[in-house]
């Protein structure tokens, strides 16, 4: 007779707290204990609600982890925080080593991905394999949705910053999810992810927003580092893209084989939110290299 527990995986996702580095931090946990980890740091402007329905078509084989970043989604937003990139590196490996977590692949989608990356810097050794999804680390193959802040970085002024305030709003979260897909697909983009993280927003939430949109001109300067670590360390890396992506479009994706000659590319008909809109076929191609590399 078969095991049930075997024959029926428990796929449910646990929605939990912890305490990480002094901050109560809610994250979304699903998977067996003892089985290979999977770390899913969110972009902007989701949470770990991004991952929602991607964490349990996994869970059978792997073990995922998913924070939401202080400041964001429903983790505290603490005084003194240090809410950059850098900071939130910080507060990532804090994150690993609270779960208990010594090796593990890493998707790399949107700020999350620079976040991983410098996580991954930090000790490549405990990286198994990079998922990497509409995640930028390529100043010459930006797309032209990153004119506007490319200009404020060159020349800030209150108009220009105004911009980017305006732009963490509802509409401006509207705007981030359907970002130049088709009328067809944004219809399968469901209103959930603005009508839900928008009222997350406090005041101090939105200049965290802007400050961390602003820290992309710093960022930008970690660009030629990410690539020296992918070109010395060439961890197992699957690149699943929506090449119909303002900021990130397809010559995005394909300069990471710069670096990554031998990474698996696979350029879908979507744009910045795969999860969203094409799950099943990501689902089959993460799983078909996460058993290969990390199974």
């Amino acid at each position: 007779m078969p095991d049930h527990a075997t024959a029926h995986p428990d796929r449910r996702v646990r929605h939990r707290y912890a305490d990480v580095g002094g901050v109560r931090t809610f994250y979304r946990e699903a998977g067996p204990m003892g089985a290979p980890v999977v770390l899913l740091p969110h972009g902007y402007p989701s949470s770990s609600f991004e991952f929602r329905n991607f964490m349990p078509a996994l869970a059978d084989r792997w073990r995922l982890l998913a924070p939401d970043f202080p400041g964001q989604g429903f983790s505290d937003t603490p005084d003194g925080f240090d809410y950059s990139f850098a900071g939130y590196t910080r507060f990532l490996g804090q994150f690993v080593e609270e779960m208990g977590v010594a090796r593990f692949a890493i998707y790399l989608h949107d700020y999350g991905s620079q976040i991983g990356l410098r996580l991954a810097m930090e000790d490549p050794r405990r990286i198994a394999a990079l998922i990497i999804q509409n995640g930028d680390i390529y100043e010459d193959a930006l797309g032209p949705k990153y004119e506007g802040l490319l200009d404020h970085f060159a020349e800030p002024t209150p108009q220009s910053r105004k911009v980017l305030e305006d732009a963490v709003s509802e509409q401006g979260f509207r705007e981030e999810f359907l970002n130049e897909v088709t009328r067809e697909l944004a219809e399968t983009i469901p209103p959930d992810l603005w009508k839900l993280s928008w009222p997350l927003v406090t005041p101090t939430r939105k200049q965290i927003a802007v400050g961390l949109m602003e820290g992309l001109k710093e960022n930008l300067d970690w660009f030629p580092r990410y690539q020296a670590y992918l070109r010395e360390h060439r961890p197992p890396t699957l690149i699943v893209w929506g090449p119909h992506d303002g900021y990130m479009p397809e010559k995005s994706a394909r300069a990471y084989l710069r670096d990554l000659p031998d990474a698996e590319l696979h350029l879908l008909d979507a744009g910045h939110w795969l999860l969203e809109t094409h799950l099943d076929e990501v689902v089959a191609l993460v799983r078909d290299f996460l058993g290969r590399v990390h199974g």
